[in-house]
Parts: C-alpha cells; sequence; structure tokens
C-alpha cells in the first residue's frame, strides 16, 4: 500500500543536496536546522526552482534519494495546476518510487495464489476479496492506472490502435476505484482519505501532468533515465 510520505523519508544526503544547492545565492540559502524543525519551511523550499534546476543539470551525479527525486519533480508539475496541494504531490512522487521499480507493479496477493499482474485479473479477484483485501487491489489498481496512463501514454495509444483499451478506459477505472476506497476505514486511519478522495476527482488533470512530466523531464522506460542513489 501506498502511503504520502516521501517527505518523512528524506536522507541525510538529500537535506546536504538542498542546503548546497541553495546556497549558491545569498539570498536562496537555507539552514540545515531549519529544514529539520521546521517542516513549513522544508516545504516551502522544496518549492523552489533552483532544486529542480540542480536535479535536471545534474543528473549524472545527483546523490539524491529517489524520493526527494520524485518529489522535486511532481511538484514542479502539478504546483502550477488546480492540484497543487502537497499531501497529493507526495503521494503521486510516492507512487513512482515505488512503480519505478517493476517488480512493485503488481497487485498484493489475494489470499489465494501470489501477487496479480493484470488488471483482468485484479479486477475478478474483487468478487471474491475480502473487505481489506478488497481495499488493497482498489487501491493498487488506481495506482497502476494512474501510473501507466500517465507515464506510458504512448504505449496505451498504440495498443489501442490494436485493440486495447484507451486512455479513457484507465481514467475510469482510476477514478472508480479511488472513489471506491476514499470512505474506507483504512484510508482514513492511513490519513489519505482526502488525497485520494482528490486523486479520484482529479484523476484527468493528474494523469495530463504525468504526460507532461513524462515527456520532458523523466523517461522512466529509458536506459538513460537519471541516477539516483
Amino acid at each position: 500500500m501506498i502511503t504520502a510520505n516521501c517527505r518523512d523519508r528524506f536522507t541525510a544526503a538529500d537535506f546536504d543536496f538542498v542546503v548546497k544547492t541553495l546556497s549558491r545565492s545569498e539570498r536562496d540559502a537555507v539552514s540545515l536546522v531549519d529544514l529539520l524543525t521546521d517542516t513549513e519551511t522544508r516545504d516551502s523550499v522544496l518549492d523552489h526552482e533552483g532544486l529542480l534546476k540542480a536535479v535536471l543539470e545534474e543528473s549524472a551525479a545527483l546523490q539524491i534519494s529517489p524520493q526527494l527525486y520524485f518529489y522535486i519533480l511532481i511538484r514542479h508539475v502539478l504546483k502550477k495546476t488546480e492540484l497543487n496541494n502537497r499531501a497529493l504531490s507526495d503521494y503521486v512522487a510516492s507512487l513512482l518510487e515505488n512503480y519505478s521499480q517493476t517488480t512493485r507493479m503488481r497487485s498484493p496477493a489475494d489470499g489465494q495464489t501470489g501477487p496479480i499482474q493484470y488488471i483482468s485479473d485484479m479486477l475478478l479477484a474483487l468478487r471474491k476479496a475480502s473487505p481489506s483485501q478488497s481495499f488493497l487491489i482498489r487501491a493498487h489498481v488506481g495506482d497502476y492506472s494512474l501510473f501507466f496512463a500517465g507515464i506510458f501514454r504512448e504505449t496505451i495509444e498504440k495498443r489501442s490502435q490494436r485493440g486495447g483499451p484507451d486512455l479513457g478506459f484507465y481514467e475510469e477505472l482510476g477514478r472508480a476505484n479511488y472513489k471506491a476506497i476514499a470512505g474506507h476505514r483504512v484510508a482514513k486511519s492511513a490519513c489519505l482519505a482526502t488525497v485520494y478522495g482528490q486523486l479520484a476527482d482529479g484523476f484527468h488533470d493528474l494523469r495530463l501532468a504525468l504526460n507532461r512530466l513524462s515527456d520532458t523531464l523523466l523517461h522512466l522506460d529509458s536506459p538513460t533515465q537519471p541516477l539516483v542513489a
């Protein structure tokens, strides 16, 4: 289960990168103490365009965590939209971090078999799933739909020309499953009810934002993608 916790998992190297990058300008300099002790300062600093510039220009030599890398990129594309919400950005960054490892793209086990790989099998598994299993599978279907439609738009479009599901299918599938779990007790206990609601309501705009990210800044399907620690 993916949670909105990228900002809680930044490493010492991440903070060192932020401090050193912004210290190049006396006006933008920030102290490590402020980053570690003041969450509002941290969140504001992470929106600085200088960090994005450094990530893009120094990609081959970056020694930052995947969670910081994806959070900086996601904030760049979402803060210019109506989806300018840090918790939502944090969740989507966590999604990209997790799914950048293809083994994590499979659904949780249905209790009888191993992890479920295909969307069709996930939907079939819902028929016999317990309430807790149903929540996990639906969350995964929503996440998978957003990731696939957002990052691999061209792949979907090519497959749809041969009779495969189109982008509208993935949008509706993702929206419906996020909406179904937004009120679930697990979502509430994990402080994700609002985030799931935003994912459902803003799925189309989120997909477009990820399309822009994939087209211009991020290439998870490329062997030359930036290296992160």
